[in-house]
């Protein structure tokens, strides 16, 4: 069996995956995020992930958003066959114009870590618009997101390096997406028709196709 992990984003967790069918040649470990260490940088965070969850070489990452970044990070330190992102960038190039203004204006640290939990109303329009279903699903992911996880995972973000171009990576990107839009993406694998930010739910069908090619 070929096993492949799965990194949820930030403010999510496993249950992202819910409509994410792979095949059945796949071993699928979910990946749920832990508390960093004080001082920790996305690299040295995919570097206790990969060891936690003993990451071997010819294995497959799939990250979603920040679960991309930290797939990209895993790829620097083991040999992996397979990198694909999903609503992700790979290098920091690909950082929407936004970034440098959150750099140069942290405004996010005055933000309590707790408050950051019940902001979905607030981020909710950047993501894409949901079924009831996933929305209550997204609130509940949320809600349940550690604090402390959250404050750090921004800054972490918003600081984050990387110009090295990682071997065997597919880029899945959606047409709509409000949080890394597509033309700021070389070379993508996919660009989705329509596809919004968390299109995982919305769009799975075309993503599970992607990914059944890009796997057998």
């Amino acid at each position: 069996m070929h096993k492949v992990y799965l990194i949820s984003g930030l403010g999510a967790d496993s249950r992202l995956f819910k409509h994410i069918k792979l095949p059945a040649n796949c071993e699928v470990i979910l990946v749920d995020w832990h508390i960093p260490a004080p001082g920790d940088t996305l690299t040295s965070y995919a570097q206790c992930i990969a060891k936690q969850h003993d990451i071997q070489n010819n294995s497959t990452v799939i990250g979603v958003s920040l679960g991309g970044m930290i797939s990209v990070e895993i790829a620097k330190q083991v040999k992996l066959d397979k990198v694909i992102l999903i609503s992700s960038i790979k290098t920091n190039s690909e950082a929407p114009w936004y970034f440098k203004f959150f750099r140069n204006l942290p405004v996010y640290k005055a933000i309590p870590g707790k408050l950051m939990t019940y902001v979905g109303f607030l981020i909710k329009p950047m993501f894409g618009k949901m079924a009831p279903d996933d929305l209550a699903l997204f609130k509940s992911m949320l809600r349940n997101s550690s604090p402390i996880f959250l404050k750090w995972a921004m800054q972490a973000v918003l600081h984050w390096e990387n110009a090295e171009t990682i071997p065997n990576l597919y880029h899945i990107i959606g047409g709509k997406d409000l949080v890394f839009p597509h033309q700021n993406i070389k070379n993508p694998t996919a660009v989705i028709k329509g596809g919004t930010h968390i299109m995982v739910f919305d769009k799975a069908d075309e993503i599970n196709a992607l990914l059944a090619n890009i796997l057998k």
